[in-house]
């Protein structure tokens, strides 16, 4: 029994709603999952108790509701404190903030031109010179973070983090928008793509029967 819910929305294209979920599932943190299917005329009388403007995720504890992705974990992670959320090392840390905050804030072209579908995969799509300007910005990271803190362990900063949870709907995106990839952005990648829970996600994902026009390229 959890007194932790998790509201969400389609797996299918709710990258905000993939990063707690994982999260959460990482740190082997229980809790209820509640799927809430975006802009159907259900939706706003479905979340307005959430107080989060009818936007998931929103995490439910005791009834108290965080809503926000990065709220949400940095709640867990001060609920959770034996759990791994930043790295211990400062400078890590301080750095393992920057990209999370980085990905929650930036990135605006390649959000609109490469939705998350998990069950569509692209190829020959051409991107606008800001999309690729933040996939390089992105790849960038990834090997900043694996070249200064990721050299003990398979995940960014070595251990699993936020960090990491942060970038799990890139990761989706870029194998399935056939983005080519090398040496250490390429093993990241493949290895959180073929991740136990983020495969749970996806498989879920494609079994919804819910379409968002949106993003269906």
């Amino acid at each position: 029994m959890t007194d932790l819910t998790l509201i969400i929305g389609n797996k299918n294209y709710s990258s905000w709603s993939l990063r707690p979920w994982f999260y959460m599932k990482q740190q082997g943190i229980e809790f209820e999952e509640i799927r809430v299917p975006l802009f159907t005329p259900e939706m706003e009388s479905q979340l307005e108790p959430c107080f989060s403007d009818n936007k998931v995720p929103v995490l439910i504890d005791e009834g108290y509701s965080i809503w926000d992705t990065l709220a949400i974990m940095e709640y867990l992670a001060d609920k959770f404190p034996e759990n791994v959320s930043w790295p211990a090392y400062s400078k890590a840390r301080a750095t393992a903030r920057s990209v999370s905050a980085e990905m929650h804030s930036s990135f605006v072209d390649l959000r609109n031109e490469m939705p998350m579908n998990c069950r569509v995969k692209y190829s020959d799509i051409a991107f606008s010179d800001g999309v690729e300007k933040d996939i390089e910005r992105i790849i960038a990271l990834w090997r900043y973070c694996k070249r200064l803190y990721g050299q003990d362990g398979k995940w960014l900063f070595s251990q699993f983090t936020i960090a990491d949870a942060m970038f799990a709907p890139i990761v989706i995106r870029f194998k399935h928008f056939n983005i080519p990839l090398q040496g250490v952005e390429a093993e990241y990648a493949e290895m959180v793509y073929n991740d136990k829970y983020m495969q749970q996600w996806i498989q879920a994902g494609r079994q919804e029967t819910e379409i968002i026009e949106a993003d269906e390229l």
